[in-house]
């Protein structure tokens, strides 16, 4: 047995001696009671994952590098796959392995450098983009249901093309793919997908759009969020399918799409119909069609059956009655309208005739009455005052005419 010293080298006899699991062990209580829980940031390096589960790699900057352990409860909460070359934050506890007398770090949990930074920003400009109406529900439009061609604006090397050719070649050998080869990671990729994504509307290339790719960290999949490619996708007049990486990936071409795929995969089982399904329902329109027509023609079959040379006149004639009934009532009717509206005007013309006779100048005459003018202008006489004496009047009663002169005048 020993026992370790827990002294500063300063104060220690020079004389000293130490083996080396003294010093081991000495380092080891240093340096994890001095770091009980740290938070280290760096790059993977030599990532070696193990069938266990567990995670062994390094962790580097430019100037130094430490060992990593990650155990497998702790990987196994992981919401990315750690790779080389990946920017992350660790959070765990420094600890000394004796065996091999260097230190390292057991993590307990990781995550990629900067991602809340990255959310954070993901957040304030998807609040923004809302704000314009892009994710709005009512601008989303159907997806065809018959798509002769599918356009896909992804790599392409990548696995999700593959994958979708596949599916498509599968499903429905009749629809054509066009595909619209674009960089899907890096600075230059937003501008490569919003081009390939304006080609294909100006030049109406397919009825249906897939945009996206496979897999990938945050920060490759930034260039779905980038604010040029959202309203790309949300000007696009060609229906728009969202496929970025994996299911529990998001990208802000996913609001601004008509529809979202959780993956290239799942976009391609959307879009394209299965021709097997296409082909049953319809031979089902087309049974259903020909026993209709089957049903009619039996029914006139049936129709048909029952006009025979000694029923048919009979049949006429049950037709025939109800309408010559219907016009003989209506030519008596007539008739009789026309005949009450003669008699009534016949009985205006004498009521006419009646009030003209009893206003005509010879019945006024005939009751004893006379029509006095001057002789020689023909005016007739209304008031003596009109007349002088000597005056030569022409008297008209109701036959013949008198002849006499004005003796005197009198007003009374």
């Amino acid at each position: 047995m020993y026992k370790i010293i827990s002294m500063t080298p300063s104060v220690l006899p020079e004389d000293t001696v130490f083996t080396v699991t003294q010093i081991t062990d000495l380092i080891k209580e240093m340096i994890e009671g001095a770091f009980p829980a740290i938070i280290i940031e760096g790059e993977i390096s030599n990532y070696r994952p193990a069938s266990s589960g567990h995670l062994y790699f390094t962790l580097k900057d430019d100037n130094a590098q430490i060992s990593a352990v990650m155990f497998r409860s702790a990987a196994s909460a992981l919401s990315f796959t750690p790779k080389d070359g990946t920017l992350v934050r660790c959070t765990g506890k420094l600890t000394v392995y004796p065996a091999r007398g260097n230190y390292q770090i057991l993590i307990t949990k990781m995550e990629i450098a900067g991602a809340g930074n990255i959310l954070q920003m993901l957040e304030e400009r998807k609040k923004k983009l809302a704000a314009e109406g892009l994710f709005e529900g009512a601008r989303k439009r159907r997806l065809p249901a018959f798509p002769r061609t599918v356009g896909v604006v992804t790599s392409p090397t990548g696995a999700a093309l593959r994958d979708i050719l596949q599916i498509t070649k599968r499903r429905n050998s009749c629809v054509s793919v066009v595909i619209f080869p674009a960089l899907v990671q890096g600075d230059e990729a937003a501008e490569s997908i919003v081009r390939q994504i304006n080609a294909a509307n100006a030049f109406r290339m397919c009825d249906v759009l897939i945009v996206g790719r496979g897999g990938g960290s945050l920060e490759d999949l930034l260039p779905f969020s980038d604010e040029r490619v959202v309203r790309t996708i949300a000007a696009s007049e060609i229906p728009v399918v969202s496929a970025v990486g994996h299911e529990i990936d998001w990208a802000l071409s996913d609001y601004a799409a008509d529809v979202r795929a959780p993956t290239p995969s799942a976009a391609a089982e959307l879009v394209v119909p299965l021709k097997a399904d296409i082909m049953q329902d319809l031979q089902s329109y087309a049974d259903d069609l020909y026993n209709t027509i089957r049903q009619k023609v039996e029914n006139m079959k049936l129709v048909v059956r029952t006009f025979n040379p000694d029923n048919l006149e009979l049949q006429f004639r049950t037709i025939e009655q109800p309408l010559l009934a219907r016009f003989d009532n209506a030519k008596v009717a007539l008739l009789q309208n026309m005949d009450t509206k003669l008699k009534d005007t016949k009985q205006h013309i004498e009521m006419c005739v009646q009030i003209l006779e009893s206003a005509s100048p010879e019945t006024i005459l005939a009751r004893g009455y006379s029509m006095v003018r001057e002789k020689s202008t023909q005016r007739i006489v209304r008031d003596a005052a009109q007349t002088n004496p000597g005056t030569e009047l022409e008297i008209v009663p109701s036959k013949g005419k008198l002849t006499a002169r004005v003796l005197s005048v009198s007003s009374d």
